[in-house]
């Protein structure tokens, strides 16, 4: 049988199973959508659907591939309480979750001041429970008796690691992605770890993405049909996995990675950690590299504000579905542009993005219509109607977006801009972006699964024993540059309205 690489691909969206040859290269991919468990109104992981389908997956590749490593790769914010053996005693809340500004004081009266955990722990201030240590402080206050079960507090791969193997580990690419649980400076878990009360639950040493976390347990053996040597290795977040295969590839340029999907995650390398005073206080982090370097990285939530507005667009022009809509031209985007009073501005999630003060709504004429009252049917809006109009405006709104998270990376002039994942596919957007930025080069990547990707990278880095930095000869990333849509002067009239409501 040929051998293969297996790699879970744990999106908030969609949960994948994928195969990769030893040679990494994609040979097939299993994918499915889970709704929530919802418990007391909040929406839950549902943890044994999901393990379940992984497990029935991986049976059905096993039959036709010999799998010799499965790697983890999961978004961000999510930690599972488990008890000895990995089973979850808590439940897994989702981190879109919103408590009320009460809750997030009093985590903060405990933590310490939002800035000084930021400078230390590379975290910003989410209103959501995007940092996971206010998502354990939320277990730990309104599930007070299954939060005290819990015999590890596990980083979502890892959880999915000890489910495979029974071994309990944490990683370092996880740890430090806005969680407040890692400190930069001590290279080390945190102080609001203490706080908490976790870090005897918090596994230890914090090890690193390639390593082996061990084979897979007889029981996930006996299901999957899986060999008992099937290794798997220690996992890692999503976002620095996608990441990966550039910086392994031994470019010496600089860029910024556009990682799109559900969020929009803008990831600049960079030679040192650390914040300007200006930026403090903002949606601005590190994340930590799978080669413990700093990635300075800005994020909003783009792919889930674009498709909740397509999903609006469509309704009001009458259309089934968004893939049914005609696609905008440059005269509609001229046509936006010259009017200058139609605006969607964010967040739909607030305070998850660059504009936290921001209530997601649409701007015509002035006039201000909340999203939650389209979404109600409460209030029509005459250009949602107007589907191709409709869709130019939308995509300036992520593309300003964008323009704000790249700055707050600390672009410069000649650094290149890298699109990857869901918004590849929206010629307009990249041609918009590349109108923002006239001296950063836009470029398409042909990694198209780059998550999964660097995912296997770590995979075949254990199977073949070899330094993580000998991979470059593994990748062949193709880069097609983007022509920009329009003078950069084009849009700036827009972008200061569009500013100015918010």
């Amino acid at each position: 049988m040929t051998e293969a690489i297996a790699v879970l691909d744990i999106g908030m969206t969609n949960k994948k199973v994928v195969l990769y040859s030893n040679e990494l290269a994609l040979i097939g991919e299993k994918k499915k959508v889970f709704p929530p468990l919802m418990r007391d109104g909040i929406e839950t992981h549902d943890l044994k659907a999901m393990e379940e389908w992984f497990l029935a997956s991986l049976g059905e590749f096993a039959a036709s591939f010999s799998i010799g490593a499965i790697a983890v790769t999961t978004h961000g914010a999510t930690f599972v309480c488990t008890d000895d053996k990995g089973n979850p005693v808590a439940p897994c809340i989702y981190y879109t979750h919103e408590p009320n500004r009460e809750f997030h004081e009093r985590f903060y009266e405990r933590a310490g001041k939002p800035e000084d955990l930021q400078e230390r722990t590379g975290t910003p201030n989410f209103s959501a429970l995007i940092n996971p240590a206010k998502g354990l402080f939320f277990l730990k206050e309104n599930y007070p008796l299954e939060f005290a079960k819990a015999h590890w507090v596990l980083p979502y791969p890892q959880y999915w690691g000890m489910r495979l193997t029974g071994i309990a580990a944490a990683e370092s690419t996880y740890l430090g992605c806005h969680t407040y649980l890692y400190d930069w400076q001590k290279n080390d878990y945190s102080s609001v770890a203490d706080m908490l009360g976790i870090r005897a639950k918090l596994p230890y040493p914090i090890r690193q993405a390639w390593e082996v976390l061990g084979t897979i347990s007889p029981d996930i053996a006996a299901r999957t049909g899986l060999s008992l040597d099937t290794m798997v290795t220690l996992g890692i977040h999503d976002s620095n996995a996608s990441i990966l295969p550039h910086l392994a590839s031994k470019v010496s340029h600089d860029f910024v990675l556009n990682s799109t999907g559900t969020w929009c995650v803008l990831m600049h390398p960079v030679d040192k950690y650390g914040f300007g005073p200006d930026e403090l206080g903002k949606v601005v982090f590190f994340n930590r590299s799978a080669w413990n370097t700093p990635i300075k990285t800005a994020i909003f939530l783009g792919g889930k504000e674009y498709e909740t507005w397509m999903d609006i667009i469509a309704k009001s022009s009458g259309a089934k579905s968004s893939r049914q809509l005609p696609k905008p031209d440059k005269k509609d985007y001229l046509r936006v542009l010259e009017e200058c009073n139609c605006f969607i501005l964010p967040e739909i999630v607030p305070g998850s993005g660059q504009f936290p003060g921001s209530v997601a709504r649409a701007v015509q004429g002035g006039i201000a219509y909340p999203l939650s009252e389209i979404e109600a049917g409460k209030q029509k809006v005459v250009f949602l109607q107007d589907a191709k109009m409709a869709q130019a405006v939308l995509n300036l709104s992520i593309v300003l977006q964008t323009e704000v998270a790249l700055q707050r990376t600390s672009i410069k002039p000649g650094t290149e801009i890298l699109t990857e994942g869901g918004f590849r596919g929206n010629t307009d957007y990249n041609m918009l972006l590349g109108s923002c930025f006239p001296g950063n080069a836009v470029y398409l990547t042909d990694l198209q699964e780059a998550t999964s990707f660097g995912a296997a990278m770590t995979a075949l880095t254990a199977l073949k024993k070899i330094d993580p930095r000998a991979l470059s000869r593994y990748i062949h990333i193709e880069k097609v540059l983007v022509p920009s849509m329009f003078a950069p002067e084009r849009l700036s009239a827009y972008r200061n309205a569009w500013h100015a409501q918010i």
